[in-house]
């Protein structure tokens, strides 16, 4: 509507609030507004109240914590409380012209700077050249710094001073998310408070006080499902509240948040867990095409049963009354069914077998692969030996393998055929990898491997140096291996390596001519020949004579050499050290002089 007056034309507008633009997320609308609304962080605030009541108000605060646990509103409670009419006091009133301000963010004195886009030393510069002021109207003059970490070293440097002697009229209110990138300086300087991470239970109960609020109506299943993926953020949970009530049209239910959220329900969840625990595979991987054709993220999936797994192991350790259960009332009953079972290493060993896969999942180009083969494996589990199992039947003379309560009773272990056995998820030994060696003696005792035949060392000659380096640089490993990769080595005299450099390796030169590496390097063939041998280094091919034999850092004493290789031979020698090394594949690293004697 047009509205004349003189020589001007105005428009009358509707009213503001009426406009849609205008409308106020719940996050902000419900941000705490004293110390008693902090939800989950009731320890901060007792400690703020009654340094406020006390007078023993420091100059510097600093509040960290991951996102969403009122890092930053905790700041602006404790500049109200301090700039209340009625304050100093641990309960300002909210409602004076300094309160509403300081809420706004409107305050001349209570100046809230964002670290992330403020983060130069200029910016420091002009607060350095404020805190000498007086406040305009307020007790104190208050910096609040969002995200403090993100300013740089120029900017920190030129705090300092100021932040260890501020006016008495001046206090910093810092925030964080990283306090690990703030230099130790700063630190040093604030009072630190740690914001811990909010409990399901108690957003919950505050999301369930939204709803009321709002006058709308949501399933108090919906809203667990919201409480658990805002994994401890308060305003996460809101942000999550706020659109989903916008999507569901005022009536949110179960169904509505999984379809936004892209997770499987309860009921979905125990069928791939019991696909699993059964080894139905043909089933495990219709249910992850039901998923898929569903759209429900991959991710999401292994992050649900990476849960579900934890839940298996809280119940199988404290019962169906273990805190922090993610599963709702339904699958309670399941999953006291499922762990009988199960053991504690079954377990664990599937939650590293899904953690691994989902660290995977991030850059795999394929990730419907990736977590169809991680499900399978998953549900192969219950096959494996555990490693303890195995070393207990060596020690005792006997393979012989069994689960259960009872494993005397189980069949005798045949030999592996595969090099590596270890008990995790990368790379599981299973029952069906056991096979009976062929060239077993017919008068063995039955469970018993035949010895294999003892490891010979190798001596250092022109036709061996290739071997001898390689099985050396093995034993180095790390950094120092590839440096002296870029080598080559020659033979000069006897048990004297030279290693050669070219002119543009003059840094692999450097790092491995040095004191200790080059005894590294000496332990290193010592181990593998049996003898002292003695390594050098030289640069830009220059020649080297055959006579030249240096004198090897690594000092050995020779009957120190001569009680290692007796306490050598006794362990090849010994029965049980025997079938251990052809059991396991495994080779004889160190072995002490009083190995075997009485």
């Amino acid at each position: 509507m047009l509205l004349g007056f003189g020589s001007f034309v105005f428009w009358a507008l509707p009213t503001l609030a009426k406009q849609p633009g205008n409308y106020t997320v719940i996050a902000r609308r419900y941000r705490p507004a004293g110390f008693e609304d902090l939800i989950g962080q009731e320890h901060i605030a007792s400690a703020l109240k009654n340094a406020v009541a006390s007078g023993r108000i420091a100059h510097a605060y600093l509040f960290t914590g991951v996102r969403g646990v009122g890092k930053t509103s905790v700041a602006r409670i404790l500049a109200r409380a301090l700039n209340c009419v009625k304050g100093p006091t641990p309960d300002p009133c909210g409602t004076c012209e300094l309160c509403q301000a300081i809420t706004s963010g409107e305050d001349v004195d209570v100046l809230e700077i964002d670290g992330a886009s403020n983060r130069g030393i200029d910016r420091i510069r002009e607060i350095r050249s404020n805190v000498q002021y007086l406040p305009s109207r307020a007790r104190f003059k208050i910096f609040i710094i969002d995200e403090v970490h993100m300013l740089t070293e120029e900017a920190f440097n030129a705090l300092l001073k100021t932040l260890e002697e501020p006016p008495p009229h001046v206090k910093f209110f810092f925030a964080t998310t990283d306090p690990q990138d703030i230099p130790i300086t700063i630190l040093s300087r604030c009072q630190r408070f740690n914001l811990a991470g909010i409990a399901q239970d108690k957003i919950l109960a505050h999301l369930v006080l939204i709803v009321k609020k709002e006058k709308m109506k949501a399933n108090e299943d919906a809203l667990r499902l919201i409480a658990r993926r805002a994994a401890g953020s308060m305003r996460d949970a809101q942000s999550l509240l706020d659109q989903l009530l916008a999507f569901s049209g005022g009536d949110l239910t179960t169904e509505a948040v999984r379809q936004l959220l892209g997770s499987a329900d309860d009921e979905r969840m125990g069928q791939i867990a019991a696909a699993i625990l059964s080894d139905d595979i043909p089933g495990l991987l219709g249910l992850v095409e039901k998923c898929v054709s569903e759209g429900l993220p991959l991710v999401e999936l292994l992050d649900q049963l990476i849960a579900y797994w934890r839940d298996l192991m809280a119940i199988h350790l404290m019962g169906d009354q273990a805190p922090g259960l993610t599963i709702g009332p339904s699958l309670k009953g399941k999953i006291l069914e499922q762990i009988k079972g199960l053991t504690l290493d079954q377990i664990t060993a599937g939650m590293d077998l899904l953690a691994a896969n989902r660290q995977k999942l991030k850059s795999s180009p394929l990730p419907r692969s990736l977590v169809e083969v991680a499900l399978v494996r998953l549900a192969k589990l219950k096959d494996l030996i555990p490693l303890s199992q195995l070393a207990q039947a060596v020690s005792q003379g006997t393979l012989r393998l069994g689960t259960g309560s009872s494993p005397q009773a189980a069949p005798p272990p045949p030999r592996p055929t595969t090099p590596a056995m270890s008990y995790t998820a990368s790379s599981p030994l299973k029952k069906n990898d056991l096979k009976t060696p062929e060239n077993s003696p017919p008068d063995a005792p039955q469970g018993i491997i035949a010895p294999s035949p003892p490891r010979l060392q190798l001596a250092l000659d022109r036709g061996s140096l290739v071997s001898v380096w390689a099985e050396a640089l093995a034993k180095v490993g790390g950094l120092h291996e590839r440096e002296l990769r870029r080598g080559t080595p020659k033979l000069m005299g006897e048990r004297a390596i030279v290693l050669s450099f070219g002119k543009s390796q003059e840094n692999s030169w450097s790092y491995c001519n040095d004191g200790p590496r080059i005894k590294r390097v000496e332990e290193a063939l010592f181990a593998v020949t049996g003898e002292v041998c003695s390594i050098r280094f030289e640069q830009d091919g220059s020649p080297t004579p055959d006579s030249v034999v240096t004198k090897p850092i690594l000092a050995v004493d020779r009957q120190q050499v001569s009680a290692a290789r007796e306490a050598m031979a006794r362990a090849e020698s010994n029965p049980v050290v025997k079938r251990a090394l052809e059991f396991f594949d495994g080779k004889i690293v160190r072995v002490d002089d009083d190995f075997g004697k009485e």
